[in-house]
């Protein structure tokens, strides 16, 4: 029973998850273009030559670093929407968190070998890889099902579709009422 009553909740993190992850992937490329388009790639190479230097231990503080400094964008974020600035906060939140994915993801390519030497860490990446995975096929059946939905309403199928959602919605809350 309590599984039922939770599994939204898992869903929900799933999905949000599964957006970070999207972040991750769209924007590894995009960053990637930028340092190859203006002077990053000689900042990666000197950053790469200098981490070599450096233990894991210190390695994972060059990790962590961009966090650090981004956080006061997110307070910034906050503060907007605290005093109603809906549309400043939202672009600052948004705008903080692609800023954020994609320097990680830079750092993160130039120190993943360092990082990965250090035991825990190494079994943390293979852990969020696995919950990816996992959050993934989680998901995957209600993303099948938006795809036909929307593919429904674009083809002008839409007659019907709000009994059809009604009368799902009435099927699933005598299954779950059921267990």
């Amino acid at each position: 029973m309590l599984r039922r009553l939770l599994q939204p909740f898992w869903v929900l993190l799933a999905i949000i998850f599964l957006i970070e992850a999207w972040l991750w992937d769209h924007l590894e490329p995009v960053v990637a273009r930028i340092v190859a388009a203006i002077p990053l790639r000689s900042l990666k190479h000197w950053l790469a030559a200098r981490i070599e230097t450096l233990s894991p231990a210190l390695t994972l503080i060059v990790f962590v670093v961009p966090v650090v400094l981004l956080f006061p964008l997110k307070l910034l974020g906050m503060w907007l929407l605290m005093h109603h600035q809906w549309k400043l906060a939202l672009a600052t939140i948004v705008s903080g968190k692609i800023v954020g994915v994609g320097v990680t993801a830079f750092i993160f390519d130039v120190t993943r070998s360092k990082l990965l030497q250090m035991g825990w860490f190494a079994w943390l990446y293979e852990a969020v890889l696995t919950l990816r995975s996992k959050a993934s096929a989680l998901v995957e059946p209600i993303k099948q099902r938006v795809r036909e939905v929307v593919g429904e309403l674009l083809r002008g199928n839409a007659r019907g579709w709000s009994a059809r959602v009604v009368r799902q919605i009435l099927r699933f809350r005598r299954s779950v009422q059921a267990r």
